[in-house]
């Protein structure tokens, strides 16, 4: 059986995971590929409670951010022209550094898309609830896209977005079953149905729904509730994008994904073929670590 695999573009390069490990493949300064992979160490995988639906979606969303913050550590070193081994080590994160980066990240996510948008839509003369929750839903959608269109504009965020694009293009040949070569891979979509940015635009939509069962109140408790409320939110993402993923021939079902495809379209680039051949480098380094540690007998969800 294949192995669950997905990532994340870095700088100048891409991270692939694997359910027990991940690796980064950058290129380097001096045009070489460096990879590095580590052990995953998945909570999931020593309680199965954590593999619980919509429990699950949270503990996948968590690990994924954690990775991908080391990840981008180890890419900006090689970058840098640290790419040694000792360096390697250095590039690694601390935890407290971990909590940082992660509580940064988060704090600014929940502030744009989850405060501003109840607190800008309590500001219009709205007076009943379905009707703000909906407006509120708007902008919310509204500022995700202008953010990545926004983002998208800047020289090197469109070669993370190349990166990203490879990413997807070296999953989709593996998971078909491919050749991975840069010539054959390059054939495949620069779209994937378990993408985040796929993620993300439904964690937009799907609180809509959830805040208009919390009603209006004074802002307080909305702001409140659209902080509390968000790991029940992406939880009920992860399980509709997963759902999707399994069913993907389903015209329903990829017409309910459509949205999420077409976001993709500001966070790709149609990669060159020395970025494919980064990404496949990530891809087959994460795939061999694997086979080493091969022999878990839970399986965890990843998203590409």
């Amino acid at each position: 059986m294949s192995a669950n695999i997905g990532g994340q573009a870095v700088l100048e390069g891409v991270m692939m995971r694997t359910p027990s490990s991940w690796s980064v493949a950058v290129r380097r300064p001096d045009g070489g590929v460096a990879c590095l992979s580590r052990p995953v160490n998945s909570a999931a995988l020593r309680r199965r409670w954590l593999r619980l639906p919509l429990i699950r979606g949270v503990v996948a969303l968590g690990e994924s951010l954690a990775i991908g913050f080391r990840a981008l550590a180890v890419s900006a070193n090689y970058q840098a022209g640290d790419g040694d081994a000792e360096a390697e080590d250095a590039a690694e994160l601390t935890k407290g550094q971990l909590a940082i980066a992660f509580g940064m990240a988060i704090l600014f996510t929940v502030l744009l898309f989850k405060v501003s948008p109840v607190v800008l839509t309590d500001l219009l003369p709205i007076h009943n609830t379905g009707a703000f929750v909906i407006i509120e839903g708007v902008i919310r959608v509204s500022l995700l896209i202008g953010y990545l269109a926004l983002i998208s504009l800047i020289p090197d965020l469109r070669r993370v977005f190349q990166y990203h694009a490879a990413e997807h293009k070296a999953i989709n040949a593996y998971e078909d079953g491919s050749e991975l070569t840069p010539e054959k891979v390059q054939m495949y979509s620069k779209i994937h149905l378990r993408c985040g940015t796929a993620f993300l635009l439904w964690v937009m939509v799907i609180a809509v729904f959830v805040f208009a069962i919390v009603g209006r109140h004074n802002w307080m408790v909305m702001v409140g509730s659209r902080i509390l409320l968000l790991p029940v939110i992406a939880g009920l993402a992860y399980e509709f994008i997963r759902f999707g993923s399994k069913h993907a021939d389903n015209r329903l079902v990829r017409a309910l994904l459509a949205p999420g495809l077409w976001l993709q379209a500001l966070t790709t680039r149609e990669p060159t073929d020395d970025q494919v051949e980064v990404s496949i480098a990530a891809l087959r380094d994460a795939l061999d670590a694997e086979a080493r540690t091969a022999g878990t007998s839970a399986r965890v969800e990843v998203m590409a």
